[in-house]
C-alpha cells in the first residue's frame, strides 16, 4: 500500500477546516502509487484526492506541478486541478509533509492495454504537450541522460543481486547514449511517467491524466517514447507495433513530428528504457523503510531496453520514415 505517512483523524481535521469544500464523511488510503502517500476524501460536497509528498519530491519542485496542473486545467486537459484552500494557498503541511488536495477524475486505468486505447492516448499527449507551450515554469529533468550516470553508480555495485552481468551491460547501454543522444529536437513541458495507471478512461476516451510529479522540461519526442515502452509491450515482453502505429499516428497527426524526431525515436526509446530500467533497480535495491509497497521489477525494462538494441530498422517500431 502506496502510503508512507499516516495520517490520524484529528491531523486530518485540522487541516480539513482550511478549506472550504464541505464537511468529511469518509477517507481511505490509496494502494497505488509508489512515491506518494495519497487518500481518497469524500466530503457532503465531492470527491478528492489528498497527497502528501515524500521524501522524493522536492519542496522546491511543489510550485512547478501546482502551477502546471492550473495550467493544463484551464484549457482543457483533463487533469487535477488543485483545490485552494481559504488563504488563497493550495499547499499546505500536513504530518511534517508538504501536501495538496486535487479534484477527484472519473474515470479508470486499464490493466490490459487495448490497441483501441492507444490512439486516444497519443492524441492525449500531443494536446497536453500543444497545452504547456505557455506554460511559464520551467523545471529541469533530473532523470534524463546526466542523471542516469549517478544513479548507475550508486546501483552498479549491487547490481548482481539483481542478475549476474547486470552492471557491465548498463555501463555498456549508458556509455553509447551518452556519445549518441540527441540535440536540438523540439522540447517543453512534458508528464514523463505517462504509463497506463496515470490514464483514466472512460471507455476508449481519456478522461483523466494524473500523478504530475515527474514532469519537466525535455524534448516532447521523448516523452512520446516514454509512452511507447509503457504501452505497446504485452505482458509476454513481445513488442506490439501495431499499438505503437497507433500511438506515434495519433500523436503525429495532432502534433506532427519532425523528420529529426522520428529519426531520434530509437534512441530516445532505448534511453527511456534506460531511464526507467535505473530507477526500478535503485528503488529494488534501496527499498524505503515502512513502506507497504512493492518496488517494479526492473527486469522488465531491462528486456525493453534489449529489444531495443536489436532493431535494425525504425519500421520495427512502428515509426514512418
Amino acid at each position: 500500500m502506496a502510503v508512507y505517512t499516516e495520517v490520524d483523524d484529528d491531523a486530518l481535521e485540522a487541516f480539513l477546516a482550511e478549506y472550504d469544500i464541505g464537511a468529511l464523511t469518509s477517507y481511505k488510503g490509496i494502494a497505488e502509487g509508489v512515491e506518494n502517500s495519497n487518500y481518497y476524501l469524500e466530503t457532503d460536497r465531492g470527491r478528492y484526492i489528498l497527497t502528501l509528498y515524500e521524501k522524493r519530491v522536492s519542496p522546491q519542485d511543489l510550485p512547478f506541478f501546482i502551477g502546471l496542473m492550473e495550467h493544463l486545467a484551464a484549457r482543457g486537459i483533463p487533469c487535477p486541478t488543485p483545490v485552494r484552500a481559504r488563504d488563497g494557498n493550495a499547499l499546505r503541511m500536513l504530518c511534517g509533509r508538504p501536501a495538496a488536495i486535487v479534484t477527484f477524475l472519473i474515470g479508470v486505468w486499464q490493466r490490459k492495454v487495448r490497441i483501441e486505447h492507444c490512439a486516444p492516448l497519443g492524441e492525449a499527449l500531443a494536446r497536453l504537450h500543444a497545452a504547456g507551450r505557455d506554460y511559464a515554469g520551467h523545471r529541469r529533468n533530473n532523470l534524463s541522460l546526466p542523471g542516469w550516470r549517478p544513479l548507475f553508480e550508486k546501483c552498479a555495485p549491487r547490481a548482481h543481486e539483481v542478475q549476474t552481468g547486470l552492471a557491465g551491460e548498463i555501463e555498456a547501454e549508458l556509455a553509447f547514449l551518452e556519445k549518441n543522444w540527441p540535440s536540438g529536437l523540439p522540447a517543453g513541458v512534458i508528464h514523463a511517467d505517462l504509463f497506463p495507471d496515470n490514464v483514466f478512461f472512460l471507455g476508449d476516451t481519456v478522461s483523466g491524466i494524473i500523478d504530475f510529479y515527474f514532469a519537466c522540461n525535455d524534448f516532447l519526442a521523448y516523452d512520446a517514447a516514454v509512452c511507447v515502452n509503457a504501452w505497446c509491450f504485452e505482458s509476454d515482453g513481445s513488442y506490439n507495433v501495431t499499438k505503437a502505429r497507433a500511438l506515434i499516428g495519433a500523436y503525429h497527426k495532432a502534433r506532427p513530428l519532425s523528420a529529426d524526431e522520428r529519426k531520434a525515436l530509437p534512441l530516445l526509446l532505448r534511453g527511456g528504457a534506460l531511464r526507467f530500467l535505473l530507477t526500478r533497480l535503485h528503488d529494488w535495491l534501496f527499498r524505503a523503510d515502512g513502506a507497504l509497497v512493492t518496488p517494479h521489477n526492473p527486469l522488465e525494462y531491462y528486456r525493453k531496453l534489449r529489444f531495443h538494441q536489436g532493431v535494425k530498422r525504425p519500421g520495427e517500431l512502428g515509426i514512418a520514415a
